[in-house]
């Protein structure tokens, strides 16, 4: 039989499912399988019955409806299972066919099997794909990465099922070699951490503080979704407090508050970590969810300790206000710091990301679209080579204006004893990050002091390190230097 299917996918997950109906929709036939065989009749007769989707039973069947180059995605868990399917394709494939993991994966393990794919004279993308089941439906945020001549292969393809923005733009474009594509995804989802949590925060302080209902807070996330707020995930926040359960009472109240994660989060705490990139908000939103999985431990402690009176008293629409601003602030400094750690994980490995691009990619279609993701490309647009967020016009006086009710929100929740760690993480590294002088000097003399880890001077050039015998019986001798 001639080959006729443009894309083999594997894996009828609910992210694979949505794909495939979406690549069917714009044109293309789909060849799917799954380990479940069983899996590819049931979706054939339900969720793709009347469309072009061809199932397949086994792998040799699967590439043998391929056309030339065979490109197959992978739409797996994380991990040993993409190996697993690697090995089960190479052997069917040829050179310049085209392998895609379409999955969560860790970007190193994307490097490890680019560069093993390739050695075997096929081609290799890693692609982020963000936007859960409904933006697999109907239009994905699409990073890919890997090998650069498969690019011209699946751009149409890719591009064609993409979310789009205001001008036709769609979210998808190259990333960079090897794993650049996993890597922005996996940035994306530190992202996604911090910007749920704050919302989170912010909805603690209404509830806690200031006492409102669930009600009462849907009008407010209603309101800030028509502001410079505007994003996915403040329109589902508002929906979710709206929402009811069979007894007529909030279900948001009723729901458990022990938060999960999938790691990648994790990962990019990490990364940030080996590169040295201080993406602190980020961090406390991972420990943030870590702290909330030790219910058990704060039901009991919540019987011990005792803090103050956690209403807030004053002005409440004031304070709301205090608190859009205080967001939006905590927002501008969790994507300065992505962006940071993008920029050094680029250097490190030698990639040449678009910055403006990535704002594009992730401005429709992903769990973090937002309004001010527009703002992020003009920034790029204006200088390809801005080294920081913080030192574009438009971020720098939107950080002036909201600095005092960011102050305010910040003080008032530690007086109040209302937990907020990505709020007050956000403003601690701002007022590190203007410090024109900060006490590591006396960190380094304390370093120097018990391990004689050497330190430089003001009053000598950058480079040159000096140690000193503090004590008055300790050696001249000197540990090598080190960067952390």
């Amino acid at each position: 039989m001639e080959p006729k299917a443009d894309i083999a996918l594997i894996g009828l997950a609910v992210m694979g499912q949505n794909l495939i109906l979406n690549m069917n929709d714009h044109g293309y036939t789909v060849a799917v399988f799954n380990r479940t065989v069983s899996k590819v009749d049931a979706f054939l007769n339900q969720e793709a019955k009347g469309t072009r989707v061809i199932g397949a039973h086994s792998i040799p069947e699967l590439v043998g409806l391929l056309k030339r180059p065979r490109r197959v995605m992978l739409m797996v868990k994380a991990g040993a299972a993409v190996d697993e399917f690697i090995e089960l394709l190479l052997p069917h494939l040829e050179a310049g066919d085209i392998l895609i993991d379409g999955g969560n994966s860790l970007f190193e393990d994307t490097i490890r099997r680019t560069r093993y794919v390739e050695s075997k004279g096929l081609l290799y993308i890693g692609t982020g794909v963000s936007g859960g089941e409904e933006g697999a439906r109907h239009g994905p945020s699409i990073m890919p990465g890997g090998s650069p001549a498969a690019w011209p292969h699946v751009k149409e393809i890719f591009q064609g099922i993409a979310a789009k923005v205001e001008d036709g733009s769609p979210c998808c474009d190259w990333v960079g070699e090897n794993g650049a594509g996993h890597y922005v995804k996996m940035v994306h989802n530190g992202i996604e951490y911090g910007d749920m949590q704050l919302i989170c925060e912010a909805y603690n302080l209404m509830k806690v503080g200031l006492g409102m209902s669930a009600d009462e807070m849907h009008q407010v996330f209603a309101k800030w979704y028509d502001t410079e707020l505007n994003s996915y995930l403040i329109e589902i926040t508002r929906d979710i407090l709206a929402f009811k359960d069979t007894d007529g009472q909030p279900l948001v109240d009723k729901i458990l508050d022990t938060a999960g994660q999938k790691g990648t989060g994790k990962w990019t705490v990490i990364s940030s970590q080996d590169l040295g990139i201080p993406i602190t908000l980020i961090a406390e939103a991972v420990y943030a969810r870590c702290i909330s999985a030790l219910k058990e431990e704060r039901l009991a402690a919540a019987k011990v300790f005792q803090g103050p009176a956690s209403k807030i008293s004053g002005n409440r629409d004031q304070f709301i206000s205090d608190i859009r601003r205080a967001l939006y602030a905590s927002k501008i400094i969790s994507y300065t710091q992505g962006y940071m750690l993008m920029r050094a994980a680029a250097k490190q490995h030698g990639w040449n990301l678009n910055y403006g691009g990535i704002a594009l990619m992730w401005r429709g279609g992903c769990i973090i679209r937002s309004l001010f993701l527009g703002e992020i490309k003009k920034a790029f647009d204006k200088n390809r080579d801005l080294s920081n967020l913080l030192l574009d016009p438009f971020f720098k006086k939107a950080i002036k204006g909201a600095q005092r009710s960011w102050r305010k929100v910040v003080s008032t929740a530690a007086r109040k004893g209302i937990p907020t760690p990505a709020f007050s993480t956000a403003l601690a590294f701002y007022d590190g990050f203007r410090s024109e002088r900060l006490p590591a000097n006396l960190l380094q003399a304390q370093r120097d002091y018990f391990g004689a880890h050497t330190y430089e001077r003001i009053d000598q050039p950058r480079g040159q390190f000096f140690h000193s015998n503090w004590t008055g019986h300790g050696g001249t001798t000197a540990s090598g230097t080190y960067t952390v």
